[in-house]
């Protein structure tokens, strides 16, 4: 049995790993899927002080109060930003990390820095919070779900994201603990022609650069492939089958 934390990207939920986390229980394996402060079912708790670094402590603080160890940690799209932090401050707890259609930020790394499309243009202040991906304003698309009813359902779903997050550098202070932590990468095949190459080599040349042909959205358009993977990654060396 393994242990999974699966964390989710912007403007989303832990109920977007729904029907990847009934596979993986189904499995034997134990699932845990947070929702970050601000958003989600925790939308209640948004306030100008979330930000990444709040983000990274609500993942840790999972680690701790649920006495996780040996833990297989993925991080989805914006979540990336937030794996690498949590693992970069707790190496100890983590066995694997997984990126799924990820942000892999460097030391001093904003997701501004990593993302291909300018997303400031589509921001609105409420209450006093800049936000962006607001769900009616268009933003679904751009994760990729292209069944009526699923696209239906994530719009449902959607809340709006701190822009805060986005502009925040992640700050790392263990990069020699972080990078001996084995890591597998799940990309989009869509999405690899706009990726850094050189973020993408070594894992590539590791066997760990493994293709889903779906939208960004992995994880609700391919769950059993999504799992599969996430199954396979802390032991298989070369591509799944």
């Amino acid at each position: 049995m393994s242990t999974y934390v699966l964390v989710h990207g912007a403007a989303h939920g832990g109920w977007c790993y729904r029907r990847v986390a009934r596979i993986l229980r189904a499995a034997g394996h134990d699932v845990h899927a947070p929702t970050l402060t601000g958003l989600g079912e925790r939308a209640h708790l948004l306030g100008p002080d979330v930000d990444l670094d709040l983000h990274v402590q609500d993942v840790l603080a999972v680690l701790r109060t649920e006495d996780l160890f040996d833990v297989v940690l993925a991080g989805h799209s914006y979540g990336g930003m937030v794996v690498t932090g949590v693992a970069d401050r707790a190496p100890e707890r983590i066995r694997h990390l997984v990126y799924l259609d990820a942000a892999t930020p460097a030391h001093g790394e904003a997701i501004i820095d990593l993302a291909p499309v300018a997303i400031r243009e589509h921001t609105q202040v409420v209450d006093g919070v800049e936000l962006v991906h607001f769900p009616d304003t268009g933003s679904s698309p751009i994760f990729g779900v292209t069944d009526p009813e699923d696209a239906a359902w994530v719009r449902s779903k959607l809340t709006p994201h701190p822009y805060r997050c986005f502009e925040q550098p992640l700050l790392l202070t263990n990069e020699a603990a972080l990078n001996a932590i084995p890591q597998t990468q799940i990309v989009c095949s869509s999405a690899l022609h706009g990726r850094d190459p050189a973020r993408l080599a070594t894992a590539r040349a590791a066997g760990r650069l493994w293709e889903i042909d779906t939208g960004h959205d992995l994880m609700i358009t391919e769950p059993e492939l999504v799992a599969d993977m996430l199954m396979r990654a802390p032991a298989e060396t070369s591509p799944p089958s």
